[in-house]
């Protein structure tokens, strides 16, 4: 494709990006843009890393409480790390939100509260990687960085007609995407076609009558739009097993104890439990435990199957493993997905009768 093909192509796109671009609370749309409204890099920062592995509906609410409570880098920056870890509880990849705060901390600490205005300079900020500096660079900046995601690899599979399967395809989907980034209004580009993949170039049934790449598309061309990106099969996950024993005091207090920083949800509240490796586990205080049933949750690399033991303990209870919290400070809501089922199968057994 010749260089003038792919600048007229960008253009068809940003036309149809300024008359449909999607609502997004993070967003500047278009015709503000071109007023002059510039978007705020904190903003965009924050709602990459909510969307990464997530969908935006699942985001829009997680983003509103985030800055509404935390409206600036820099009150993120000084939040109390189990505030954060809470407030997130139900993204999911608790590691993010540890990087969450590692980033707020190091723009203020050593960018005065301001983000690097460059990609290369956004490299270097903890938890930042090249797809998120580039999303950054370009949509708060308009530095012409390609971005690439899972929707802008489906556009550009079918637009080229790509059949190498994912994730083999990924640096040719690349390089192709960078030949269609424009050194205008690339910001308004990357937002555009990842608006044509998540609401026109769809996984299944993709709306090839109403996209504005409809003619050029290759794919379509060849009635094989549908089956694009191939990607290869994947193994079946893991199951990894495990125990999970929760307790509730007489006066409602319940027993919880914070995961060490690191690894799998690290930092965050739950309660105590055996390692997930199907072996047993020391109990957390002598009690009567009762088994009462199992939860299960997939991560991404694994399936976890957790049973669950619960006990009522008197007021004198004195655990080995964790700490009474009590019911007026506890909050099911700070605690990950995974504790929440567990929280939720246990709660009508050791509620109040």
């Amino acid at each position: 494709m010749r260089d003038s093909d792919a600048s007229g192509l960008s253009d068809v796109l940003l036309d149809w990006y300024d008359r449909h671009a999607r609502v997004m609370p993070w967003r500047v749309p278009p015709e503000e843009k071109k007023a002059g409204v510039k978007p705020d890099p904190y903003r965009v920062w924050l709602s990459e890393v909510m969307l990464q592995q997530t969908t935006v509906a699942a985001v829009r609410d997680y983003f509103r409480r985030f800055t509404d409570r935390w409206p600036t880098v820099a009150n993120l920056a000084a939040a109390e790390d189990a505030d954060v870890m809470g407030e997130w509880a139900g993204l999911g990849y608790y590691a993010r939100a540890r990087n969450l705060l590692a980033c707020a901390r190091a723009v203020v600490r050593d960018h005065g509260g301001v983000f690097p205005a460059t990609r290369e300079g956004l490299l270097t900020l903890p938890g930042i990687g090249p797809y998120t500096a580039s999303a950054i660079a370009a949509i708060a900046h308009d530095e012409a960085a390609t971005v690439v995601d899972g929707n802008v690899e489906r556009v550009m599979a079918r637009l080229w007609l790509v059949e190498e399967p994912l994730p083999g395809a990924k640096a040719a989907l690349t390089r192709l995407a960078e030949l269609l980034t424009p050194a205008a209004r690339p910001g308004d580009y990357a937002q555009a076609v990842m608006d044509l993949g998540a609401t026109i170039c769809t996984p299944r049934n993709p709306a090839c009558g109403i996209c504005p790449w409809r003619d050029p598309c290759r794919a379509r061309a060849e009635g094989v739009q549908a089956s694009l990106p191939r990607k290869l099969e994947k193994a079946a996950k893991p199951v990894r097993q495990g125990v999970i024993w929760i307790a509730r005091r007489e006066d409602g207090a319940w027993l919880v104890e914070r995961r060490p920083e690191r690894g799998l949800l690290g930092g965050m509240l739950g309660f105590p439990g055996s390692d997930w490796d199907g072996g047993g586990g020391a109990e957390p205080l002598a009690a009567d435990w009762q088994d009462i049933g199992e939860v299960r949750h997939t991560f991404t690399h694994f399936q976890l199957i957790l049973r669950c033991c619960v006990a009522r303990v008197g007021s004198g209870a004195d655990a080995v493993r964790g700490n009474f919290q009590p019911h007026a400070e506890f909050r099911p809501s700070d605690l990950p997905t995974v504790m929440r089922k567990a929280f939720d199968l246990a709660e009508s057994v050791l509620s109040p009768s």
